[in-house]
């Protein structure tokens, strides 16, 4: 009984996770331009309006730009980062832990509040680079999240085993560790650009409206009225995270970048 009691939960939660998706994309088949659910009529034309009309498409544009950008830099910067953590154990070292995760852990409006005063001080406010800085500082903490969890997921005994054979520290990073912790790579990276691709409060107090990526495409189109695009771009979002997340559950240690362990460890 408990068990019927407990996926009849599970199927409720699931029903109401999903309800405000199942809306959203009903509202983007609309035939007519209005955001009216169940939808009048069938029509793809909304979908189409993302990658023809040239305000839209700049955006996702800019988007992908801004978000591929981000999520490299954001890499860069975890990766020398969790390799120090992992090959040194000082004590003073997770002070440079805590400041790679510092960023995420605040509110973002304070986050955001921080980079325009700076960026504003030094005179570059409004160049879309900014944005690309930001939003990797921003969501540095993911990578090195996942990449702290790759390098201690590497066996000692292999590196020890190279050191023996004559490698020095750049030889058993490239050729032993680096291999190992490449899916971890990957995933922090696909954290990141997901993250980077929905992000608006940073991207606004950054650029304001000199950049213009989908989320602030969103927002400056409400002014003109709701249109079924602004499903679509919606349901275009929760594609591509889905899409990348399965591929990071295929390819990856999905339960481990989430925080599990395996019996090993524990």
């Amino acid at each position: 009984m408990s068990r019927l009691f407990t996926r009849l939960f599970m199927v409720l939660v699931a029903l109401v996770l999903a309800a405000p998706i199942v809306v959203v994309a009903g509202v983007s088949f609309n035939a007519q331009r209005t955001l009216t659910f169940p939808p009048v009529g069938f029509s793809f034309a909304w979908f189409g309006e993302v990658f023809t009309d040239a305000g839209w498409r700049g955006a996702l544009l800019t988007s992908l730009a801004i978000a591929a950008g981000a999520a490299a830099l954001a890499v860069a910067i975890a990766f020398p980062l969790a390799w120090f953590l992992w090959r040194w154990h000082a004590p003073w070292a997770r002070v440079f832990q805590a400041l790679g995760t510092a960023p995420f852990i605040l509110p973002p409006v304070i986050t955001a509040l921080g980079f325009l005063s700076f960026w504003a001080t030094a005179g570059f406010y409004g160049a879309p680079w900014t944005v690309v800085i930001s939003h990797a500082i921003f969501l540095v903490t993911l990578p090195l999240v996942t990449i702290t969890l790759g390098f201690s997921s590497v066996d000692r005994s292999l590196t020890e085993a190279a050191a023996t054979m004559g490698a020095d520290d750049r030889t058993v990073l490239r050729t032993v560790v680096l291999p190992l912790v490449t899916p971890y790579l990957v995933s922090g990276y696909a954290f990141a650009f997901v993250l980077s691709l929905n992000e608006y409060i940073i991207a606004y107090m950054v650029a304001g409206f000199t950049v213009e990526t989908l989320p602030i495409k969103i927002f400056n189109a409400l002014r003109y009225g709701y249109t079924p695009t602004m499903a679509a771009v919606t349901v275009f979002f929760v594609a591509a995270a889905a899409l990348i997340f399965s591929l990071v559950a295929r390819f990856g240690d999905l339960p481990r970048l989430l925080g599990a362990w395996s019996s090993k460890e524990s």
